[in-house]
């Protein structure tokens, strides 16, 4: 069985920077991705970044160059650094873990970007 524990969300004013992470339990060998998505209220939920077991990591076009992915030594954490934030990037993430193509989801962690 595989789990997912985020941290880091919380309140940030426009320009500034966040940092998230997440921790998966579990066996983690044979992991084919693991990343994050973010849902607004109302929306479906997008991709933010992702990295694939190929060693590509690839972002969505609204975060590319402002937010950096990466993965902890030991290859079961993934972090999430956010820099610039925006208005828009106001929304619960989530992280996410594929393995054998089934999707592990951690409990989502809300990032609000607000003067």
């Amino acid at each position: 069985q595989v789990q997912l524990v985020e941290s880091g969300g919380g309140l940030v004013t426009p320009g500034g920077s966040l940092n998230l992470s997440c921790v998966v339990s579990g066996t983690v060998d044979r992991m084919s991705a693991m990343g994050w998505y973010r849902q607004v209220p109302g929306k479906e939920r997008e991709t933010v970044a992702m990295w694939l077991s190929t060693g590509t990591i690839r972002y969505a076009g609204s975060v590319k160059g402002r937010f950096t992915l990466s993965r902890g030594s030991a290859l079961n954490s993934v972090h999430l650094h956010s820099s610039n934030l925006r208005s828009e990037d106001t929304a619960v993430y989530y992280c996410v873990a594929i393995k054998q193509g089934e999707r592990y989801w951690g409990q989502g962690t809300l990032v609000t970007v607000s003067s």
